[in-house]
């Protein structure tokens, strides 16, 4: 970064391969910033003192500065790559309103593993992102380029590709394989991708709908390794970018993602406002597998903060939305697996917050037979450690060591921090049955350290 008072060798030299004046540039800032509803008087000479070091843009004119090169260079130019000093913090929605510029800058920061990505904190804040997300400037923003390269069909089913590829390979390995290539992936090709120019609307909006999906996968993985602020930000640019694949049903989607991670760090705050957003959007508007999704993380975002009723409510729903037929289910929210299980799954951990547990227990059970086994590893893994804890919850210690012991089985070999909290989790209930001398305590404690070392 430049020093105070020094040229901005980095703005020159990207204005410079831009080929424009400062007069030019000035223009396009000026304009990119009245498509944002903000008026500035910005001229030549405010672009000569930001060159020269003497000042550096404020508010946001260093995103329409960057918004502009972009336009002229028909590629991505970060705030960072111009050397701007205030524009270094994790890229989220608020503080940069373009999906492109974030999902390239946050792939980036995770290929070149900067600080302030790896210590990015989750925020209750965050995830109420998008009940004030404005869409509609976002997209004149992003349509107002006109890139040279002309992005085809193939282009976006290989982005599709490598997201199938690295999602079965996650539940299997866990979220820390093939973190670093998902993320360069995106940060190098995928986003990029959506600055070209699309032969028709279909697949503009389909090659958005495919970064959003990868964005979501960068996030998931974030998410099983513990790294909640990451996760979060992606989630938070996957949103954007589904708005612009689909703002009902894939957007929905993306809500729910945010309220689901919320959810499981036991933030409920704004949970049930963002879920029933999502369910706005979505309602008569996707099939009834993803529909039931959604309800069921309502039902778990009532449960959260107590509202029983709500949430058996919420829980007919979305059995009565996996009964309808009327696919097919799209790939943004295959990608967690059979509805079927996923919503047995949830209705386990709601009826675990209404201290259900024999209830509990019904569905841990319904969602073992329900997912493969081989592709879907993990799940079977965390499936069977929550429910020895609802057999423990039960005074049913032989049944719990059981299924804590194939839990720690289906662990072996994994890189999640999931799996390990799992794990950590078993250490004072196994103390107790080793003081009572229930039989396989100390073997399954010695394992569970051993898992830990």
């Amino acid at each position: 970064m430049p020093t105070p008072n020094q040229p901005n060798s980095r703005l020159r030299d990207v204005i410079s391969a831009s080929g424009c004046t400062f007069d030019a540039l000035a223009k396009d800032v000026r304009r990119i910033a009245a498509e944002n509803g903000e008026v500035l008087q910005t001229n030549k000479s405010a672009i000569s003192h930001w060159v020269n070091g003497a000042r550096e843009p404020s508010g946001r004119m260093g995103q329409y500065l960057a918004e502009a090169l972009s336009r002229r260079l028909a590629r991505t130019v970060t705030p960072t790559e111009i050397g701007l000093r205030g524009q270094t913090e994790t890229p989220t929605a608020t503080a940069n309103p373009d999906p492109v510029v974030a999902a390239t800058e946050l792939g980036r920061a995770d290929v070149d593993r900067r600080r302030f990505l790896a210590i990015a904190a989750f925020t209750t804040a965050g995830v109420a992102m998008p009940l004030a997300y404005d869409h509609e400037a976002t997209s004149r923003m992003l349509r107002a380029r006109t890139g040279g390269v002309l992005v085809g069909a193939e282009d976006v089913d290989v982005v599709r590709q490598i997201t199938t590829a690295f999602s079965s390979a996650d539940e299997r390995l866990g979220g820390g394989h093939g973190l670093t290539t998902v993320t360069a992936y995106l940060a190098d090709t995928a986003a990029p991708m959506l600055r070209a120019r699309f032969p028709n609307e279909a697949l503009r909006q389909a090659a958005f709908g495919a970064v959003a999906e990868l964005a979501y996968l960068a996030g998931w993985k974030h998410h099983d390794l513990g790294q909640e602020g990451a996760a979060q930000r992606y989630y938070q640019v996957g949103y954007q970018l589904a708005c612009e694949a689909d703002p009902n049903g894939h957007a929905a989607w993306m809500m729910r993602a945010l309220a689901h991670q919320a959810l499981s760090l036991k933030q409920p705050h704004h949970c049930v406002d963002l879920v029933e957003g999502a369910l706005t959007r979505g309602l008569g508007r996707v099939d009834g597998q993803t529909e039931a999704l959604l309800h069921i993380t309502h039902a778990r975002a009532y449960a959260a903060i107590g509202e029983k009723p709500s949430a058996a409510r919420a829980l007919l729903a979305a059995e009565g939305a996996l009964l309808r037929e009327d696919g097919p289910q799209p790939s943004y929210s295959r990608v967690s697996g059979p509805a079927t299980g996923t919503v047995a799954s949830h209705t386990a951990r709601t009826l675990t917050d209404l201290a259900d547990h024999p209830g509990t227990e019904i569905q841990h059970r319904a969602a073992l037979t329900r997912w493969d086994p081989v592709q879907y590893k993990r799940v079977h893994a965390l499936t069977y450690a929550d429910l020895g804890d609802s057999l423990a919850a039960q005074a049913r210690a032989d049944e719990a060591i059981a299924a804590w012991s194939q839990s720690l089985t289906l662990m072996e070999g994994m890189t999640s921090d999931r799996t390990r909290k799992a794990i950590s989790s078993l250490r004072s209930p196994l103390a107790i049955y080793q003081r009572r001398k229930v039989p396989g305590a100390t073997e399954l404690a010695r394992r569970a350290r051993e898992a830990l070392a």
